[in-house]
């Protein structure tokens, strides 16, 4: 998944090519928890549909045929759902603006690309825990002409924190830790929005 685009909503079929639609749902869930997940299938049966919610982790089961009208007002019902207001103690990242707001929604932060880069990169990962080569990787694929040092990597992670610390409670805990040996973790909740 490309780490600059967000998706809020899938569709999925279960029958795909080359991979079930069901392990598919679990990864994306498993990946982004807040996402909306919609299976539109031709699989009818009870056990079908049970299986679409209880291990594929979808929000709405539709079978097809579905009337083109019903899709979309499935899908902006969902929509709605998810771009709620975020809940207390939640920061959110404006993907097109490049701010980070705070959890009372008043203070910004603006964000350069690159520090916008790892932390979507933080919040998208498993446990919200990011490798030093998985960081480097993803500055290779966004500059392959600027080849980014590990000092220079943590300097970018340092400016990140201070801007989370600039405007946390001085009792809160820090938003970005390093795990020893591996990379660094996001230790906040953040919700984004495009």
């Amino acid at each position: 998944m490309n780490a600059r685009m967000v998706i809020d909503l899938y569709l999925i079929d279960l029958n795909l090519p080359g991979e079930n639609g069901l392990s598919l749902c679990r990864r994306i869930r498993l990946a982004m928890p807040e996402t909306g997940i919609v299976i539109m299938t031709a699989r009818v049966a009870v056990n079908d549909r049970i299986a679409g919610y209880k291990e594929g982790g979808a929000d709405i089961y539709l079978s097809k045929p579905v009337v083109p009208d019903e899709l979309v007002l499935v899908l902006r019902s969902l929509g709605r759902r998810i771009r709620q207001t975020p809940a207390i103690n939640e920061w959110t990242l404006s993907l097109r603006d490049r701010i980070l707001l705070g959890p009372d929604q008043t203070k910004k932060l603006r964000l350069t690309s690159k520090e916008k880069m790892i932390l979507l990169a933080l919040i998208q990962a498993k446990d919200h825990i990011v490798e030093w080569d998985a960081m480097f990787d993803l500055f290779a694929k966004f500059d392959a002409d600027e080849w980014m040092s590990k000092r220079a990597l943590k300097e970018l992670v340092s400016r990140l924190r201070k801007k989370f610390k600039s405007i946390q409670l001085e009792d809160e805990e820090p938003a970005i830790k390093s795990v020893w040996g591996t990379g660094y973790q996001l230790c906040v909740k953040v919700n984004f929005s495009n």
